[in-house]
């Protein structure tokens, strides 16, 4: 102990150099657990997407059939592509018109307007103003409805006409629809 108080710089310079070395492989073994730390992080984050991965991989025939199913029953809903859009439109006006009229409606103007393409669709869209009783504009919803390829109202204003004088109190009330109408016809 006597060494010590005698030469105290000397102890200081010695267990400084001494503290260094030590001082320097914790700093190394600090960096290389971060290091762990963070591969073992990443790799946690990635397993899951490996997984669902190998579940694709696992499930890609079953997943082929039902994107054929579906394909084949999207064909059933929509035009093809192979007919015109312009054949498709008139095609669309004049089936229309025939399942209101089949109804009982009177079709008193129709429109095809100009088709719109978004994604891998043209939307093909058919403006009528219609007149006649509630029950056949009923009647022809439910035609339209069942009618293949799908056809979707967008629109609906139902109406009456103005009053007329003299009407009898056992008419039916007759009403002025206008519908925009929507079809679908394949791009591709």
């Amino acid at each position: 102990m006597s060494w010590l108080r005698l030469h105290q710089r000397t102890a200081w310079i010695c267990g400084l150099t001494l503290l260094l070395p030590v001082l320097l492989y914790l700093n190394v073994m600090l960096g290389m657990w971060e290091l762990r730390q963070s591969a073992r992080a990443e790799i946690e984050r990635v397993e899951p997407r490996l997984a669902r991965l190998q579940g694709l991989i696992d499930y890609e025939s079953r997943l082929r059939e039902a994107s054929v199913a579906v394909d084949s029953q999207v064909l059933d809903l929509v035009y093809p592509a192979a007919e015109d859009q312009a054949a498709v439109s008139a095609k669309l006006q004049t089936n229309v018109r025939d399942i209101f009229a089949k109804a009982g409606l009177s079709v008193t103007n129709s429109q095809v307007l100009p088709p719109r393409e978004q994604g891998n669709f043209d939307y093909i869209a058919l403006k009528l103003t219609v007149t006649g009783d509630l029950p056949a504009l009923d009647e022809a919803l439910a035609g339209i409805g069942a009618y293949l390829p799908l056809v979707l109202v967008e629109s609906l204003d139902v109406y009456p006409p103005r009053a007329a004088r003299g009407k009898s109190e056992g008419q039916e009330q007759q009403i002025t629809a206008n519908l925009q109408l929507l079809s679908l016809r394949a791009v591709q």
